[in-house]
């Protein structure tokens, strides 16, 4: 793999005569559109599409990568990133490898998403980091620095009745401390916990329809609301959590290649202005969606050298509204950077 390059990103449109192009408008805060070369996703192919940083390679020794599955950031920048080998491995920003530990069991598989809760939504007043430990039905809870914390551990049971799981995607806090797990397989939901973790409602059931999912892949919350990566569905859904009951707000997409439309959404991330970044698993690109869910710009697009993707798994945004996207396939991070 090449160096990280020292380039900034741009995101300065790219010439006609690379593409078939299908243009999106660009907003005042937006990326300027990257186009789609036929149906093969949005491809790069000038100095400004190549990110600012790419780091990581396949290996097995501290600061590699075995297909990484989840990536996640705390209040003070620092990425955790989960890998095939049940390894969490925490860098800086800048890739720089700080630290790591091991999941309890890998045998049936690993985790396959993370989020971090802050001190001020926690229940101990500690922050936490939450781990999807998706094939033993269970999330896990450490200290930022790999303590597990046994007594916080919610599920481990497998089966369909309120607090037991089917395959853990995803477990997410909102700003009370209430704990949402998503779950695929045979259940297709998502369930809520209060912040001692005990239940307290549920919703969704496998489905097309709305407020139903296949594989609710990623969660994340903002402002007592939810949005939702209904993975094999294709979409987008969001929901107010203002309410006992949460309520379906909006869905958006659907199946396809085209701006606004997505095939395998499997991370999401907001940035500070409340633009929506989507990753896309088969897509290999990045779409970035105004708060009301119009697209904005796209990214990346299928292949090996930086500026490219092969199905990508995670996405953050840290404080500087830098984008860190996880390349799972190419065992790697790239960074590019959001305009102001």
């Amino acid at each position: 793999m090449p160096p990280p390059t020292s380039t900034r990103i741009t995101f300065e449109p790219v010439n006609r005569r690379h593409f078939v192009r299908q243009s999106l408008e660009m907003a005042s805060t937006g990326i300027a559109a990257i186009s789609l070369a036929g149906t093969s996703g949005c491809v790069p192919v000038t100095d400004s599409d190549v990110p600012d940083l790419v780091w990581g390679r396949r290996g097995l020794s501290s600061g590699r990568f075995l297909k990484p599955r989840a990536i996640t950031i705390d209040d003070a920048d620092q990425l955790y990133i989960v890998d095939t080998t049940g390894r969490i491995q925490v860098f800086d920003t800048d890739g720089n490898f700080l630290r790591f530990w091991e999941t309890p069991k890998t045998a049936n598989g690993r985790p396959t998403g993370m989020s971090f809760q802050p001190a001020s939504a926690s229940p101990s007043g500690q922050s936490r980091l939450l781990v999807a430990d998706t094939h033993y039905y269970r999330m896990l809870a450490y200290t930022p620095d790999g303590k597990l914390l046994a007594d916080q551990q919610i599920g481990g049971t497998a089966g369909h009745l309120p607090g037991e799981f089917a395959f853990v995607t995803d477990a997410v806090s909102d700003s009370q401390g209430c704990v949402y797990i998503g779950e695929y397989n045979a259940s297709d939901r998502i369930q809520k916990f209060d912040p001692d973790g005990i239940f307290m409602t549920q919703w969704g059931g496998t489905g097309d329809t709305p407020g139903t999912f296949v594989r609710p892949q990623s969660l994340i919350i903002r402002d007592d609301v939810m949005w939702v990566a209904d993975a094999c569905n294709h979409r987008i859904q969001r929901f107010d959590l203002s309410e006992e009951t949460p309520r379906l707000i909006d869905v958006w997409g659907g199946p396809g290649t085209q701006p606004g439309q997505y095939y395998y959404p499997y991370d999401l991330a907001l940035a500070s202005d409340g633009s929506l970044l989507v990753v896309e698993y088969k897509n290999n690109r990045v779409q970035r969606l105004s708060p009301d869910g119009k697209p904005i710009a796209m990214w990346g697009g299928p292949g090996f050298e930086p500026g490219m993707l092969n199905q990508p798994w995670g996405i953050v945004v840290d404080s500087q509204d830098r984008v860190h996207i996880l390349d799972s396939n190419n065992h790697r991070v790239q960074r590019i950077h959001l305009p102001a």
